[in-house]
């Protein structure tokens, strides 16, 4: 498994490192205030790669990847953004700055989809921290070693892990937790690794989580799945690291036990595949039997074309990957800046999805996981005089709402679902979009 590519070392760019950066240097003042400003309320961190391959600096501050890795001023209301920046320009103490960025941080829905109330499991009537099972063949898993990104997306609606808000962070130290849920939950038959990113994580740390599932009690685990950025900011992981080929050896294992691995690949945008080492790190995981799935959210600035979207599935397509979900930006963090109206989401999808081969329309979207499941938007119609939205669960919290139809009034504003009326007068939906669920699990 060796390569003859050129090792490089992982270096990142954190928020006290800029200033070594030339092409940040170069930036006019009023960028370089933003990105302060705004990197003391939301994470930032990005790396060499993603600085030096993926953003066009001539092209900054509307640079996709610029947009998709970098602080913006729109991410904070102007009432926020004065707050923090006169704070930081006459020197408060750190005791002051962090409780007024963290007074904004809360109030930006830090956890959203019931995230820490409605899908953390329970055994033996003690919550498992560090997991989530919201539907019943999946379990998710925040490995605590992988709680952070080779870079973060700006967007993200998983930022409160970063933060370094103790009550905010979610994650399980240990696998034991999780392979006792297992036991005693047979119809649970993927396990996904989330983060953060798992593969921040050395081979030897993820070893350590994943083994443990690979014994012959847990056979009715039948998939584990990696949700990673890593293949879009950190190819290398795959290729050039030093534990790069220990890594695609553990994948193998878990392949040779008679599973499945599926790699889901977060790409934002076409530009992400461009690059030879990102190439190559695909050709290497599809080599030893790995699957690999493309998802994102649509994400004003960084991809809110029919261009940018179609390009990327073709581009995914030539090299072997398969089109899974476009996400909209879930109702969390500087949503604000980023989120596109479900109309124009549906739009873009379609246009893009009419732009691609067959191989290319295995993709769902756009597709809301919000706090009752996965809704997706089937289109938009005209029903007895009323323009409405058709959707309907991919996954719901009750297994009898998958693939139900039903209509919202059109409403070419609405951003999430919770904005959507019911339509032909009805007073609500089958389902109470606000309600606290039962857990599946009891």
């Amino acid at each position: 498994m060796t390569e003859a590519l050129q090792h490089t070392t992982y270096q990142p760019v954190t928020r006290t490192s800029l200033s070594a950066i030339p092409q940040v240097e170069r930036l006019d003042r009023s960028l370089r205030e933003t990105i302060e400003v705004v990197s003391a309320v939301f994470p930032f961190r990005t790396n060499a790669y993603v600085v030096d391959h993926l953003i066009d600096w001539d092209k900054v501050p509307d640079d996709p990847i610029y947009q998709l890795t970098f602080p913006q001023r729109g991410m904070l209301s102007d009432t926020d953004y004065r707050t923090v920046s006169s704070l930081i320009r006459r020197g408060a103490p750190a005791a002051e700055l962090r409780a007024t960025v963290n007074a904004i941080r809360l109030r930006h829905n830090p956890h959203p989809a019931g995230q820490l109330t409605h899908n953390v499991p329970e055994l033996d009537g003690e919550p498992l921290p560090g997991l989530q099972h919201k539907y019943p063949e999946t379990v998710l898993f925040f490995p605590s070693r992988g709680q952070t990104c080779h870079a973060y997306c700006s967007y993200c609606f998983r930022w409160a892990q970063f933060v370094g808000m103790p009550d905010l962070k979610f994650a399980a130290k240990e696998v034991d937790g999780l392979v006792r849920y297992l036991r005693v939950h047979p119809e649970v038959s993927d396990v996904l690794f989330t983060g953060g990113d798992p593969m921040i994580m050395k081979t030897r740390a993820l070893r350590e989580y994943i083994e443990p599932l690979l014994r012959p009690d847990l056979g009715h685990v039948q998939t584990i799945r990696i949700g990673t950025k890593a293949l879009a900011y950190w190819p290398q992981r795959f290729v050039t690291d030093e534990d790069a080929d220990d890594l695609l050896r553990l994948f193998e294992k878990i392949i040779r036990s008679g599973r499945h691995v599926a790699i889901m690949g977060h790409y934002s945008h076409p530009r992400e595949l461009s690059t030879p080492v990102a190439q190559r790190a695909i050709a290497r995981l599809r080599a030893i039997g790995c699957e690999i799935r493309m998802q994102a959210p649509i994400i004003r600035h960084v991809n809110d074309s029919a261009r940018a979207w179609a390009s990327l599935w073709r581009q995914g397509v030539k090299l072997g990957l398969v089109p899974y979900y476009m996400f909209v930006s879930r109702d969390t963090g500087p949503k604000n800046y980023f989120e596109v109206p479900l109309a124009e989401s549906y739009t873009i999808f379609r246009k893009a999805y009419s732009q691609v081969s067959g191989l290319g329309r295995t993709v769902r979207g756009p597709v809301m996981s919000a706090t009752p499941g996965k809704v997706l938007i089937n289109g938009v119609t005209q029903i007895g005089g009323q323009r409405v939205f058709v959707l309907s669960f991919l996954q719901g919290r009750d297994p009898d709402w998958v693939k139900r139809p039903f209509f919202a009034h059109y409403d070419p504003a609405a951003t999430w679902l919770f904005d959507l009326k019911p339509a032909f007068g009805a007073p609500e939906q089958f389902f109470d979009p606000d309600a606290t669920y039962a857990p599946i699990w009891r």
